[in-house]
């Protein structure tokens, strides 16, 4: 049970359309963005800099955007948001179950990562969560493969999705119905292994 309640529907007429917002086509809300609108004002700030986040002007690939978001969200333990993104976008953006299950078990060594881009993308987001900082030699590396626009939304996004784990695991928001878990994707494991909530995991549209 999420430790701030959820609002639930009927909807006051405010918090209806900001949630009607947030969410694409006739999809219902989300835990999350019902726990946010326990704070009106508050959710509609968030709600401008997620559309930024997860728009058509950020400058990262949406390849690019969910690699770096489920990591940080593995990194910070938080399996809601984690499944939430596993669930709607690893289908659309190519995520093999090797790479989902390195994401969160493995590392950018891993054989199924062959883009020296993308291990990138994974070793400055450990380092961010490990130490709040990009040393000199892995800045040079990024700065080989991503121009500055690039390198100031991927420290933006990474720092973004710590604070929405921050807010799922804290708060304890309630796992979304058919969202895969972190043990669905234990590496070796087959399609036909997982658990029955990983149904819209890589490779399902």
């Amino acid at each position: 049970m999420s430790r701030i309640a959820l609002v639930e529907p009927p909807y006051a007429d405010q918090a209806g359309a900001l949630l009607a917002r947030m969410m694409p086509g006739d999809e219902p809300p989300i835990g999350l963005f019902r726990m946010f609108a326990r704070n009106l004002p508050m959710a509609g700030a968030l709600h401008e800099w997620g559309r930024y986040e997860l728009g058509r002007q950020l400058s990262l690939t949406m390849r690019e955007r969910e690699i770096a978001i489920d990591r940080t969200c593995v990194r910070c333990g938080c399996e809601y948001e984690w499944g939430v993104h596993m669930k709607v976008f690893a289908g659309r953006v190519g995520l093999t179950r090797e790479q989902a299950a390195s994401l969160v078990h493995g590392g950018p060594d891993d054989e199924c990562w062959t883009s020296e881009r993308e291990r990138l993308l994974i070793l400055a987001v450990d380092a961010l969560h490990e130490r709040s900082d990009l040393d000199d030699a892995l800045w040079a590396r990024l700065a080989s493969f991503f121009d500055e626009v690039q390198l100031l939304d991927l420290l933006l996004l990474c720092g973004w999705y710590h604070a929405v784990s921050f807010a799922a695991r804290a708060a304890r928001v309630p796992y979304e119905p058919g969202a895969p878990r972190f043990a669905d994707f234990l590496p070796g494991t087959t399609g036909a292994e997982r658990s029955a909530g990983a149904s819209g995991s890589p490779g399902v549209s």
